[in-house]
């Protein structure tokens, strides 16, 4: 009979070496470090929403004010739209809750055919194929192709990261944006490489960098990619949907067929869950095949399919959204210069900069008390001296509520002594 006596209780005293692990101490250690990181419970996905304090296992317990949301990714406020929610529900009802398998087995479905049938429209591709989430889109793409050589931004993703290391790839790291950089290091290894050596490179950016909302120079990238005769792969996941016909920067700057791989994300603009990968007939046929994160998951919730399916619908015919998230970055742009505070970044992503972590975090706090969520950001997520607030608006902001954030951003300055 199984024992009801904790784990630990159980193998006390056994007389063997502890060869486990001890989580506690090492949440004690984060903790020390100023690195702990807690749940905090939202009761909507919306632009604004009451927020509970971590619960641990128990249920959370809203019982505090509305607050304004400026931390999350959903820029065009779709993923509480009616008409995504509907398509979600009808999805649901036609073909299922779940996948149920893999698509290689019996996980694909007329949802997922007619979600990736759009996606490569407004990608300009011939093909493309959509993932269970955007990290594993990342890790199973790059594992996939199995480069020799991959060249990587320095302020790549971490999902990029990963899929650099899972595929083993010797990895050469330029300097972020620099484009001379990255040809540098490309000449210095075609000058290392022994003549009549033959390998594969690979050259990696984000299109729209989630931390300092800057845009990588995808056009200069191209001429010094294709100079060397590489291949160049973009994720997308923070400007699919926000462009012209619902693209991203590959479609704002024209650049559809210079770029071999086209990576997004369907859980940003798209309010849904999943990731995809663009490109053409023969690199999807490859990736279906060999990309482990797509073989070896369950194939996508047909819900999410349905659900991101109509939210590009949106985003490529109803240009009001993008009108309304534009206007909304650019009043809060304005209004946080205005207010003194240091503005990074060129896109719908406004990090804060104040430099010192406890600043960050302190205004983090100062902002919840005014009823307003922008995440405080710190190292190791973004490099020392540059700690900040990452403000992130949404098309469903009204301009009370970017007023109200202003109004919070001057008032705590002014109290932390920041501004």
């Amino acid at each position: 009979m199984a024992s009801d006596a904790p784990l630990e209780e159980r193998t006390e005293g056994r007389g063997t070496a502890d060869r486990g692990f001890d989580p506690a101490d090492r949440l004690a250690e984060r903790e020390r470090r100023g690195l702990r990181r807690d749940l905090t419970p939202v009761a909507d996905v919306a632009a604004r929403s009451p927020i509970a304090d971590d619960p641990g296992a128990d249920e959370p317990v809203f019982d505090g004010p509305e607050q304004v949301i400026f931390a999350a990714n959903d820029y065009l406020g779709l993923a509480d739209d009616e008409r995504v929610q509907r398509a979600a529900a009808e999805t649901a009802r036609e073909v299922g809750t779940g996948a149920g398998a893999s698509r290689l087995v019996t996980g694909d479905t007329p949802a997922h055919r007619a979600l990736e049938r759009d996606l490569a429209a407004v990608k300009n591709a011939q093909r493309a194929l959509a993932f269970s989430s955007g990290y594993a889109t990342n890790v199973g793409v790059i594992s996939a192709l199995s480069p020799d050589v991959v060249f990587s931004d320095e302020l790549n993703h971490a999902s990029i990261v990963d899929g650099c290391r899972q595929a083993g790839a010797e990895t050469v790291v330029y300097d972020h944006c620099d484009p001379s950089d990255l040809q540098a290091r490309m000449d210095e290894r075609a000058r290392a490489t022994r003549a009549g050596t033959d390998e594969s490179w690979l050259v990696l950016t984000d299109s729209v960098f989630s931390m300092d909302g800057d845009v990588a120079p995808l056009e200069t990238i191209c001429d010094v990619v294709e100079s060397f005769g590489a291949w160049l792969m973009v994720d997308e996941a923070h400007a699919t949907g926000l462009y012209e016909g619902g693209g991203g920067i590959v479609q704002r700057e024209g650049l559809s067929d210079r770029v071999h791989v086209q990576m997004g994300t369907l859980s940003k603009a798209l309010g849904s869950q999943g990731g995809y990968v663009a490109g053409s007939e023969s690199l999807i046929e490859h990736l279906l095949n060999a990309a482990r994160s797509f073989v070896f998951s369950t194939g996508l919730a047909p819900p999410a399919a349905g659900a991101a399916r109509e939210a590009l619908r949106i985003a490529r015919e109803d240009d009001a959204h993008r009108e309304r998230l534009w206007e909304n970055v650019a009043r809060l742009r304005d209004g946080l210069d205005a207010a003194g505070y240091e503005v990074w970044g060129e896109t719908q992503i406004l990090p804060v900069v104040v430099g010192d972590r406890k600043d960050a975090m302190a205004l983090d706090d100062r902002l919840r008390e005014h009823d307003v969520v922008a995440p405080g950001i710190r190292p190791p997520t973004v490099p020392e001296g540059t700690s900040r607030i990452r403000v992130a608006p949404m098309a469903t902001h009204t301009e009370d509520e970017i007023d109200r954030c202003l109004a919070a951003f001057r008032e705590a300055g002014r109290e932390l002594d920041l501004v």
